[in-house]
């Protein structure tokens, strides 16, 4: 089983002057909700996780829910023997996610982690899922804290793009 997390980092406030309700995607994306974020595999109690305070979450979600889709678009779906790849480059550090999809089985590892490290191996349809759920989470807890984010087309246009599965 797959577990996603975050905290919100309260070293890097967003700037209290933030209109959320008329944020571009761009704004939404890499200069607000920083912090950090976690992958676990619950069944071997092995995670990959942040430190650094200046993930910006939201962006985390969104580029995660983008993997699980491009790692989908063999016709061959879990039969398809080809290697798939998709990396999630951190853009506040050097930092790096990798994917690889073989059959119906994704291998996540991460740039930070001994080369020795066995990868998260995660099935594909559970993969897509739990992104898929912690967008919405993450949403909807953003809301909370931050009342007109729930007005904000670009975050309209995100949860339809992605429904929960």
């Amino acid at each position: 089983m797959l577990d996603i997390g975050y905290s919100l980092s309260r070293r890097f406030p967003d700037p209290p002057q933030t209109d959320y309700r008329t944020a571009d995607a761009r704004t939404l994306r890499h200069d607000l909700f920083c912090g950090d974020v976690y992958l676990a595999d619950t069944d071997t109690d092995r995670e990959l996780s942040t430190a650094r305070g200046t993930v910006p979450v939201l962006d985390f979600a969104w580029a995660l829910c983008d993997i699980a889709e491009r790692l989908d678009r063999d016709p061959l779906g879990n039969r398809a023997s080809r290697l798939q790849r998709a990396e999630l480059d951190f853009v506040e550090s050097a930092d790096s996610l990798h994917f690889l999809r073989r059959f119906g089985w994704v291998e996540i590892t991460a740039d930070w982690l001994p080369e020795d490290e066995p990868p998260l191996t995660v099935n594909h349809g559970v993969l897509r899922r739990e992104v898929r759920d912690f967008l919405h989470d993450l949403v909807a807890d953003l809301v909370d804290i931050h009342d007109d984010l729930g007005d904000n087309p670009v975050i309209w246009d995100l949860q339809a793009r992605f429904p929960r599965v």
